[in-house]
C-alpha cells in the first residue's frame, strides 16, 4: 500500500508541476501583451500578428484623430501625430476589426511622424497608430470609430468610370512651409480606384508604395499603402527642410507613379 500510495503521490506532484508550468507560461504571455485601454476584442490578434515578441507600450503622445462616427465609410479622414516622441523609425496604422486590418506603413526618414489620410471601414473598430522608436519599442495610440459599415466591400466609383484609365496614377499636389518650424507640408492626391478585392467581381487593385525624395534623389520618406486606403488617395506629410520634392511609386499591377512638386 505504501508503494502504491507513493506512486500516486508522484503522479499528482507531476500533474501539479505541469499545471504550474502551464499557468506560468500563460502569465508570461499575458505580461508581454499590455492591457488594451480601448478594450477591443481584436487586440490579441493585432498584438500577435504585428507585435509578437516585441516591446509594446500604450503612449498618450501617439495621437490618432478621427471622427467619432463615420459619415461615409468609403472615405474616413484620419490624422496621426506623435508630439514629443523622438527617433521614430517606423509607423504602422491598423484597424482591429476591418477585414483587411493593415492600412499603411510609413518610414519618416527625414520627416515628422505625422500623416493624414482617408480610409475605408467595414464596421465599428479601433484605429491604432503604432510607432517604433530607435530602441525597438512600439508606442501605440488609438481611438474607437463608430461606423455603419460596408466601406471595404463596396465597389469604388472609379472602377466603373472609364476616365480613370486615362488619368491613372496622375499626381496633383501642393508644398508650402510651416510657419512654426523648419518643416514643410506636402499634400498630394493620386488618381486611383484603390479596389480592395472584396467587392464581388472586382479584383484587388491598389497603390502599394510611394517614395518622397529631395531634388538630389535622397529619400525623405517612404509610404506603403494597402487596400483600405480610400479611392483617389489624399495624403499629407510634414517634411523636414525645404525645397522641391519628387514622388515615385507604383501599384500592384506595375503601373508607375512619378511627379515633381515645388513650393
Amino acid at each position: 500500500m505504501n508503494e502504491v500510495a507513493g506512486r500516486a503521490a508522484q503522479r499528482v506532484a507531476r500533474m501539479i508541476g505541469a499545471a504550474a508550468c502551464l499557468l506560468s507560461g500563460f502569465a508570461a504571455l499575458a505580461a508581454e501583451r499590455p492591457v488594451d485601454p480601448l478594450n477591443s476584442p481584436g487586440w490579441s490578434t493585432i498584438h500577435g500578428r504585428y507585435f509578437k515578441d516585441q516591446t509594446v507600450v500604450f503612449d498618450e503622445r501617439v495621437k490618432v484623430m478621427a471622427p467619432s462616427a463615420a459619415e461615409n465609410p468609403l472615405d474616413v479622414p484620419v490624422q496621426i501625430d506623435a508630439d514629443g516622441l523622438a527617433d521614430v523609425e517606423q509607423v504602422l496604422v491598423v484597424a482591429d476589426l476591418n477585414p483587411i486590418q493593415k492600412i499603411l506603413s510609413y518610414e519618416p526618414t527625414r520627416a515628422l511622424p505625422s500623416l493624414s489620410f482617408r480610409f475605408k471601414v467595414e464596421q465599428s473598430t479601433p484605429i491604432r497608430a503604432a510607432m517604433r522608436t530607435k530602441d525597438g519599442v512600439w508606442h501605440v495610440g488609438g481611438v474607437w470609430l463608430s461606423a455603419a459599415g460596408g466601406g471595404c466591400t463596396t465597389p469604388s466609383h472609379g472602377s466603373a468610370d472609364p476616365l480613370w484609365q486615362t488619368h491613372l496614377n496622375e499626381v496633383s499636389g501642393r508644398l508650402w512651409p510651416k510657419a512654426d518650424s523648419n518643416t514643410q507640408r506636402l499634400r498630394l492626391r493620386v488618381v486611383h480606384p484603390m479596389d480592395t478585392g472584396l467587392a464581388s467581381g472586382i479584383p484587388a487593385f491598389y497603390i502599394d508604395r510611394l517614395v518622397i525624395s529631395d531634388a538630389q534623389g535622397e529619400q525623405i520618406a517612404r509610404l506603403n499603402t494597402y487596400e483600405p486606403i480610400s479611392e483617389n488617395p489624399v495624403l499629407s506629410f510634414d517634411l523636414k527642410g525645404s525645397g522641391p520634392v519628387r514622388i515615385t511609386g507604383g501599384d500592384i499591377q506595375g503601373n508607375k507613379i512619378a511627379a515633381e512638386i515645388r513650393p
